[in-house]
């Protein structure tokens, strides 16, 4: 249940500074928060990461139904050891994160973009974006570095069966 509730609340932040950036953000566009370093800017995105394939909502709302029954599978199938739970936090950020850009994708058309680093003049995003980068880039550091020596030391552990 607390998974559940985890998510219920990412996705809530998530829908709550969408809808604050739609009512506040979208009637003035930008509003500086430190110049040159980084802005609100509101942004209707109907593409994937960084504006890709501009317009093609249907296909993102099947991809992402796929990958979220992909990724539930693979929560459920994790083993239960503590070890393991930094993967299902990773995994649930990444859940939170598409679900929120779901729901965007199917309620308007378009998803909510509004943080702006313009420092580096990287792609406008919002926090569901957020999650998703994070959780992915966590459990791939999970992934490559801990759960690949954790696998290791159980295989030299286990007799070898001749």
């Amino acid at each position: 249940m607390l998974p559940i509730l985890f998510c219920a609340a990412l996705i809530a932040i998530d829908q709550l500074s969408k809808y604050l950036a739609v009512t506040l953000l979208k009637p003035v566009g930008t509003v500086t928060i430190i110049e040159g370093v980084f802005s609100l800017t509101y942004v209707e995105n109907q593409g994937a990461a960084f504006g890709l394939l501009q317009g093609a909502r249907w296909f993102f709302v099947v991809i992402t139904i796929a990958i979220m029954v992909g990724i539930v599978y693979f929560y459920r199938t994790l083993p239960k050891e503590k070890a393991y739970g930094k993967a299902r936090f990773a995994l649930l950020l990444i859940v939170s994160g598409a679900l929120g850009n779901f729901i965007d994708r199917f309620r308007r058309g378009y998803v909510v973009d509004f943080f702006h680093a313009r420092f580096i003049d990287f792609p406008v995003f919002n926090i569901a974006d957020s999650c998703v980068v994070v959780g992915t880039i966590l459990f791939a550091i999970l992934y490559i570095f801990v759960y690949k020596e954790i696998k290791a030391e159980k295989d030299a552990a286990e007799p070898e069966n001749l």
